[in-house]
């Protein structure tokens, strides 16, 4: 199949190749997927009990695409994110995108109910819809909607977006379920993970603008990364989404998977299992 990308893509110009590249990379990974399905055999399958290893690798897979790294891997047979970067078109974020969907399928979710990009496409309340990183749909039933955002550089304005956009997104997606959009669903599982680039900028101290007030202490004199923590960390425990998780990871340890979790609360196995607990008590 990478032969026959090449091939076809090549008399393309740089600014088309990856598009080519990227469609037909998914084409052949659906046709993959549906060959396994019709086939009973799912292959194997991540464990909830053994995660470090496949964070590892959605790590990995991030820094490489981000360096241009990632085709090598997308047509890679011996590792986990070639294969699930392949099925979800090698975003910088699929490799966790692709974890989260295996998973869900080793707890007994069907994958077809594992919707991603346009396909998790939701109606809000303040808006009319949004396109979610991932949805979970089973039987006509809403029970999850996830998002996978990164933090690799320009910390300052892409942070407050981002925290912009996760409030205002969570907030549309709870108000819609309690006015009954997705009736007869039950309240879903609202997710939300970040992996921050762990560098010198990342972590010096922020100043903070306070020409009328002054801002929460908890900002005073706090790094990007102690403010992207804060933000995930206060979502969970206002309820604003049911579980979140909050990674940092340099791009040199990154390129070998390396990571950290500064947050117990906030760590990815422990938002896993919220996440399948939850999508798993609803499906037959």
């Amino acid at each position: 199949m990478a032969l026959f990308r090449a091939h076809l893509c090549a008399h393309l110009s740089d600014e088309h190749y990856f598009s080519c590249t990227w469609a037909l990379a998914r084409y052949a990974a659906s046709i993959s997927i549906a060959l396994s399905v019709d086939s009973g055999s799912e292959g194997e399958l991540p464990s909830l009990d053994h995660l470090p290893p496949e964070i590892t690798s959605a790590v990995q897979f991030y820094w490489e695409t981000r360096s241009g790294q990632a085709e090598e891997q997308r047509t890679s047979s011996n590792t986990a994110r070639g294969g699930r970067a392949e099925v979800l078109g090698g975003g910088q974020m699929d490799g966790f995108a692709g974890l989260v969907e295996d998973l869900l399928v080793a707890e007994g979710v069907p994958r077809e109910s594992v919707k991603h990009d346009y396909q998790a496409t939701l109606p809000g309340f303040f808006r009319h819809e949004k396109e979610w990183d991932t949805a979970v749909v089973y039987d006509g039933r809403l029970l999850a909607a996830l998002e996978y955002k990164s933090q690799g550089s320009s910390f300052g304005n892409n942070l407050n977006n981002r925290a912009e956009e996760a409030i205002g997104s969570n907030t549309d997606l709870l108000e819609a379920y309690e006015e009954g959009v997705f009736a007869p669903s039950p309240q879903p599982f609202v997710g939300y993970l970040m992996l921050m680039a762990d560098n010198e900028r990342s972590r010096e101290p922020v100043g903070l603008r306070e020409p009328n007030f002054e801002a929460d202490d908890e900002f005073q004199g706090a790094s990007y990364a102690r403010r992207a923590e804060l933000l995930c960390l206060r979502m969970v425990r206002k309820r604003l989404v049911s579980g979140a998780a909050f990674l940092m990871s340099g791009q040199e340890e990154g390129l070998e998977g390396g990571y950290s979790e500064p947050n117990e609360e906030l760590r990815f196995e422990r938002f896993a299992r919220e996440l399948t607990s939850h999508v798993g008590a609803h499906v037959d």
